[in-house]
């Protein structure tokens, strides 16, 4: 080829190499960015008509670029408020379960309180009258204390219930022993051999086990629906890293500054990002699943042989019935007590005329299920009954509810990637922004938690330092759980089972009652204060075998001084 020929085409080539970049430099305007950018709010007066030099860019890739340095910052800010609002409202079924459910079971329960105690004076009232009135306070702490308990006071259970009977007794020997005035020494004497003299029959015990269990079962329940609601909202809360700001600017709005704003990330890519933003979110899972366990089981108990309606619907016949037992052995119980305690005083003449079976009979008759007294709204039982299918049916929706959040934790990136406003799907591999361009995303997805995101391609994530704020949150779960084992198995937080039959026991399947504990021994991480009353009555039940032998001796030689005169 001639050398003038090749002298003239050569330029023309380098001149025909150098038009489609200018062209495609002319094509590159801003104005869809301009249209994007200002939809969110921004001021227009930040972006460029065209694509400018990137030098500047700190986040996105260094090429033309619409975006200012003011523009990225602001972005980048953005990137992270909606970051924030997309866990928030991710994590909104698992707050709001939480949060209505604990609500409704609070209510239902402290209904279900105040129909049991109404029921029992109703019926108390109508059954015995002017006795039960003048000794209704009695009663009236049996439930102030149990709301007390179920709201999280320092009520021991067992110990209130013993409190009860003997209070009971003391109330009931006075009746049945008009003839005789009783000092409060003396009815103390009498309060501590409840236990030896078993006025009651076998009530007081079964329904120590009944009322123990059931009101375990429901109060750590609801404080376990406190202790997800906590969790949930705290956790719902983040706080992303420096390292997670720049990923998410860097996916969300780098295709802005690259002149792509209709481009979204692909899934992949974004799975990547929030698995090393929500790393240590991931890592509650475990803790957070065993909980939900727990959880379940407890609303087992809540449904089983020791729900709350098997102790508060019949709490009233129950007490009646202990009652009744009092009044047949009466007798009995009184002739102990003589022995034990030594013979009273008579009352005045004007009261001690009045004969016990005159007194008490007239008034303690038998209980009559027919007949419980009726109101307008119809029998206080009814409405106990109603409150408490209404419950049940709070429980069932709970536990249904319990069930689909679990993991929900690390299943958060995968839910918040599949918002269509977040990525472009997983049908559109090809067209997705993958931090760089227009194009495929390569590298592999990352496993959950906060180890398996050292080779992270997306987010810099330091794992040797756990986030410690989810650290605390997974030991609430874990305190929390231990709670709800303890409860499923009948023993309080505060209480440590001494029974030798639940100690070879590890199924925690529940048991009946002649297999059940029925004594408890009262542990705490604080001392407990120490009452001389209690050292003093522990020192009369061990010395009352041998003041049964002084007596029945000092009784012999009375009745040989008789015999002899």
């Amino acid at each position: 080829m001639p050398s003038w020929i090749r002298a003239v085409i050569l330029p023309l080539s380098g001149l025909l190499l150098t038009l489609p970049a200018a062209a495609d430099v002319k094509a590159r305007s801003c104005s869809e960015v301009r249209q994007a950018y200002g939809a969110k709010g921004f001021s227009l007066a930040d972006i460029p008509y065209q694509e400018i030099a990137g030098e500047h860019l700190r986040i996105c890739p260094q090429e033309y670029t619409c975006c200012t340095t003011e523009m990225e910052d602001k972005l980048s800010q953005q990137s992270k408020l909606e970051f924030e609002n997309l866990v928030e409202e991710t994590s909104h079924f698992v707050r709001t379960t939480f949060v209505s459910r604990h609500k409704k079971f609070d209510e239902f329960f402290r209904e279900l309180l105040e129909n049991a105690e109404k029921s029992l004076n109703d019926m108390f009232v109508r059954t015995y009258g002017m006795l039960y009135m003048q000794n209704s306070e009695v009663f009236q702490d049996l439930f102030t204390e149990l709301k007390r308990y179920y709201t999280g006071g320092n009520v021991n259970l067992e110990e209130m219930l013993n409190d009860f009977w003997a209070r009971l007794l003391e109330r009931m020997f006075q009746l049945i022993n008009p003839q005789y005035h009783f000092s409060e020494d003396y009815l103390e004497c009498v309060s501590k051999y409840t236990d030896q003299l078993k006025p009651f029959g076998d009530v007081p015990r079964k329904l120590k086990i009944q009322v123990t269990r059931a009101f375990i079962a429901a109060r750590t329940f609801v404080q376990g629906l406190t202790v997800g609601r906590e969790v949930a909202n705290r956790v719902s809360k983040v706080s992303p890293t420096p390292g997670c700001i720049r990923a998410l600017m860097k996916m969300l709005y780098c295709p802005y500054c690259r002149g792509l704003p209709t481009v979204r990330p692909c899934n992949n890519y974004c799975l990547n990002v929030m698995k090393g933003c929500l790393a240590n979110q991931a890592d509650l899972d475990t803790e957070w699943n065993l909980f939900i366990d727990a959880m379940l089981l407890v609303a087992e108990r809540l449904e089983g042989p020791f729900n709350i309606e098997s102790v508060m619907d019949p709490i009233d016949v129950k007490i009646s019935e202990a009652i009744m037992n009092m009044q047949e052995n009466s007798m009995q119980v009184s002739a102990k007590v003589f022995q034990g305690c030594g013979q009273p005083k008579p009352a005045p003449a004007l009261r001690s005329a009045r004969s016990a079976p005159e007194n008490f009979n007239t008034r303690f008759r038998p209980y009559n299920p027919e007949e419980r007294p009726t109101t307008a709204a119809g029998t206080s039982l009814d409405r106990l009954r109603t409150v408490w299918r209404t419950m049940q049916h709070s429980v069932t929706d709970i536990k249904e509810k319990l069930k689909l959040s679990k993991k929900v934790w690390s299943a958060l990136p995968y839910t918040i990637c599949k918002d269509e406003r977040v990525t472009a799907g997983t049908s559109n591999e090809e067209e997705c922004w993958n931090g760089h361009s227009k194009a495929r995303y390569l590298p592999e997805i990352m496993n959950d938690g906060l180890t398996n995101q050292i080779n992270n391609p997306e987010v810099e994530v330091d794992i040797t330092r756990p986030d410690t704020f989810i650290r605390q949150q997974i030991m609430a779960l874990r305190v929390m759980t231990n709670k709800l084992k303890n409860a499923y198995n009948g023993n309080d937080v505060n209480f440590q089972d001494t029974s030798d039959e639940s100690s070879g026991s590890g199924s925690g399947s529940g048991c009946m009652d002649d297999v059940c504990p029925t004594e408890f021994e009262f542990v705490t991480t604080e001392a407990p204060a120490v009452d001389p009353d209690r050292r003093e009555e522990e020192s009369s039940a061990s010395k009352f075998s041998s003041s049964l032998i002084s007596w029945s001796l000092v009784c012999m030689v009375l009745a040989l001084q008789r015999l002899y005169r």
